[in-house]
């Protein structure tokens, strides 16, 4: 298990051990999916980029399993208001991140923007490396159990919103899926969940992630919202 001791120099190490029995589909789809599986917009070839990493948290709550995300401050000149995995570039003291840097990033992310206790966090996967044109972030999304749930909340309203979880029964509501058209002419799945819309690149792994663990219920792809929907 990850404790908060080994993001204190020490090393940071993935486990499947003790896992709860819902997980096993997920932790297959992380094991077998292919890169462009998950999207179009992979790392560019010739290693350009800023390292970045994600934390794709997995909890337990009254609804069943969850996820954690993050509405970003609307002060924010880059994806303002959107909601999030936690998570941001990677540091010089995050280490090597063709090892354990991207786990030690998304950990040291996700603590500084919603005030998790990594201590109780279990990291099981890891994606492939993602790309983010607009942005130019090579990201890693890790995967996490919340074994052990810690308070959340916002740490700074400067870089963040809210922090709120979503139980995984609505993403898979057909109701609330819809699709996407950004200005650029991209067409993208979304999710209408918690006064939120999820779009972008969070949408899209999410997406990915029910589908490939089988989770996915069929959904009219059809149904367009606009980005400055509100509820």
């Amino acid at each position: 298990m990850t404790r908060a001791s080994d993001t204190q120099g020490g090393r940071v190490a993935l486990s499947k051990e003790g896992l709860p029995g819902w997980l096993a589909p997920v932790v297959h789809a992380v094991e077998t999916v292919q890169p462009l599986q998950l999207s179009r917009f992979l790392p560019p070839e010739n290693g350009a980029g800023r390292q970045s990493a994600v934390l794709i948290l997995f909890g337990e709550g009254e609804h069943g399993p969850e996820l954690l995300l993050m509405e970003r401050a609307s002060s924010l000149r880059s994806h303002a208001g959107q909601p999030s995995f936690p998570g941001g570039a990677l540091d010089p003291e995050d280490g090597d991140p063709k090892a354990d840097g991207p786990l030690r990033a998304a950990l040291r992310e996700a603590e500084e923007e919603t005030g998790l206790d990594p201590g109780g966090v279990q990291l099981f996967g890891v994606l492939p490396k993602l790309y983010i044109p607009v942005s130019g972030f090579v990201v890693t999304p890790v995967l996490g159990w919340w074994r052990e749930p810690s308070p959340v909340g916002v740490v700074d309203p400067n870089e963040t919103a809210r922090v709120f979880t979503v139980p995984v029964v609505d993403l898979t509501d057909p109701a609330n899926r819809a699709t996407t058209v950004h200005p650029s002419g991209h067409r993208g799945p979304a999710f209408l969940v918690e006064s939120a819309l999820v779009w972008g690149f969070t949408a899209g792994v999410i997406d990915r992630l029910l589908h490939y663990a089988g989770w996915e219920r069929p959904w009219d792809r059809e149904k367009q919202v606009p980005l400055d929907w509100r509820s």
